[in-house]
């Protein structure tokens, strides 16, 4: 253990040194440093280090808390089976990418004032984006881009909120913010971006999909969760957050039913449970907030397991989509198996990581009488069994036979997956040990006789109807199709607003020429020219043309300086 080092920064310094090595030590660098990482993390002491004074301001870029601790620990775990399930990957460009992504958020989690927040926040973007774009085909490349600007636009918002709270309040520290200021509610925004928030979420379901196999699995631990740590220190018991976190947990249940591919059904009920760990931070209890991060530990856990299984399949079998599968349990019997677990692990079924953690957040939130949205998330609870934990393993592995016949997983996939299946299992069935790295002290005991079978009565009940669905030909079929959620507001309605304005205007235009104007008139065709989309500033160029072009900017502006 180092005095005074950030974890993260084993890890970020580890992902220049990747491309050097040959591959055998390219693999063991994968491994070792999210290991090495987490023995920093568990021989640091709780509190503030790595102070940085300049500008004036302070900079924490270390402190360790409850709360830090326990997103660190699973960042960390997740970070190295990621790795595990990677190392049949040869693509360098991947695995840098992931310890850039994985060491940004885990030194995001350590930072104790919102402008070093910014600067990780802002990495893990831009990062991320390169798990997309590896998959290398044009749908990822366009999907990286929007995922690009939707990730830098959070980060934009949060330096923003940054700075007016520092003009506010005359500090910087990452502490509670609330929402009483407008910096408050600018860095709300920029935290609900990244956590999916209602009409803010499509991001989610339009990238992960995209992502390569194993970017998926990486994709899935980190963003979000960051976003759920960063609620959960600035704006604990605020009451909007439980009207928000409702309809995550109520509306994606909806889609993923009817969705044929089973990426982006995961990544429907990754916005579900996230709504779950959003009522726990508005509930704002210690119960509350100590439910959100168990909760956060588990579901990074059993949705890693989801996102490796699939993508074995998308690996073996070339597609997840439901109606192109069916019979892989001859095949990849393995996977299935890891499968059914991650699935019964979502599903909440008693002996399994989920019920461990869901339970402490339905108890909070019945705790302080919020009784609507208890239901609700009882409903959700019996929801999610229907998509993740039914619907996801019947319909690629069993349901009917697809006729696809391929090899079992690579053995680097299965270990990860069997590692994960076990840490699911294991913390299912002794708590104990999550517990105890809880942020607050816990006397909770999940497995009481109510919440057994109240829970039992949830699955069991759902799964009949499951049933009663499937065989009365009522449950939606799995066909090739394309769903349309918020984002075809900005994809498809905006454009086409704005084309049909442009059309409209146009004969305004010619009145104008028609006019006298026609100087004024050419001069703006000509800025269109240049500038427009198809303008000659809109193409590509070579890295010294460019160069050229901002030299002769700079030389410009120096000349104008000079001059006065």
């Amino acid at each position: 253990m180092i005095d005074g080092l950030n974890p993260a920064f084993i890890l970020l310094g580890a992902a220049p040194i990747l491309p050097l090595l040959p591959l055998t030590a390219r693999r063991v660098l994968m491994l070792a440093a999210p290991v090495l990482g987490f023995l920093q993390l568990t021989g640091l002491p709780y509190g503030e280090q790595g102070l940085i004074y300049a500008y004036g301001l302070e900079f924490v870029t270390l402190r360790v808390d409850g709360l830090s601790f326990v997103f660190g620990v699973v960042f960390h775990l997740a970070a190295l089976l990621g790795a595990i399930y990677a190392l049949h990957v040869r693509d360098t460009i991947q695995h840098v990418a992931a310890l850039v992504y994985s060491g940004a958020a885990i030194g995001a989690l350590f930072a104790g004032d919102l402008f070093t927040l910014f600067v990780y926040w802002e990495t893990t973007a831009i990062a991320s984006v390169f798990l997309i774009w590896a998959r290398r085909t044009e749908p990822a490349f366009r999907a990286g881009m929007r995922y690009l600007v939707i990730q830098v636009t959070s980060g934009v918002m949060l330096l923003a909120g940054a700075m007016v709270f520092y003009q506010q309040t005359g500090g910087t520290a990452f502490n509670h913010i609330g929402l009483e200021s407008p910096a408050g509610v600018l860095i709300f925004l920029a935290f609900g971006i990244k956590c999916a928030f209602p009409f803010l979420h499509n991001w989610l379901q339009d990238s992960y999909p995209h992502g390569t196999v194993s970017g998926t699995v990486i994709l899935s631990v980190f963003t979000t969760k960051l976003a759920v740590y960063a609620l959960a220190r600035g704006f604990a018991g605020e009451q909007i957050l439980i009207v928000i976190g409702v309809v995550m947990t109520a509306f994606p249940i909806f889609f993923a039913v009817i969705e044929n591919d089973l990426r982006r059904v995961l990544s429907y009920s990754l916005n579900n449970q996230l709504g779950f760990m959003v009522v726990g931070i508005g509930v704002g209890t210690e119960m509350g907030i100590n439910g959100t991060a168990a909760h956060a530990f588990a579901h990074i856990l059993y949705k890693a397991l989801l996102f490796m299984s699939m993508g074995a399949v998308l690996f073996r079998a070339g597609t997840v989509k439901a109606s192109e599968l069916g019979g892989l349990y001859k095949s990849m019997p393995w996977t299935a198996g890891f499968c059914i677990i991650g699935s019964a692990s979502i599903s909440a079924f008693p002996l399994l990581s989920g019920f461990v953690s869901k339970s402490i957040i339905l108890a909070a939130t019945a705790e302080e009488h919020h009784w609507i949205a208890f239901l609700v998330l009882l409903f959700a609870s019996a929801g999610v069994l229907d998509h993740s934990g039914i619907k996801v393993p019947y319909f690629s592995f069993f349901h009917r036979d697809s006729g696809i016949r391929c090899k079992e997983a690579p053995t680097s996939m299965l270990i990860a997956m069997g590692a994960t299946a076990f840490l699911c299992i294991a913390i299912g069935v002794h708590p104990a040990p999550l517990y105890a790295i809880l942020p607050y002290p816990v006397s909770f005991e999940p497995y009481t006789l109510s919440h057994v079978v109240t829970q039992m009565q949830l699955l069991m009940f759902s799964m009949l109807a499951f049933t009663v669905l499937m065989r009365a030909g009522l449950y939606p079929p799995e066909i090739r199709s394309v769903n349309l959620d918020f984002d075809c507001v900005y994809r498809k309605a905006i454009p086409l607003a704005f084309s049909k304005l442009e059309t409209a205007t146009r004969t305004e235009r010619l009145r104008f020429l028609e006019a006298g104007n026609a100087p004024l008139y050419m001069t703006a065709s000509w800025l269109r020219r240049l500038h427009g989309p198809r303008g000659m500033l809109a193409r590509y160029h070579t890295t010294s043309t460019m160069l050229l072009s901002v030299l002769g900017a700079f030389l410009i502006l120096l000349l104008i300086v000079l001059v006065s």
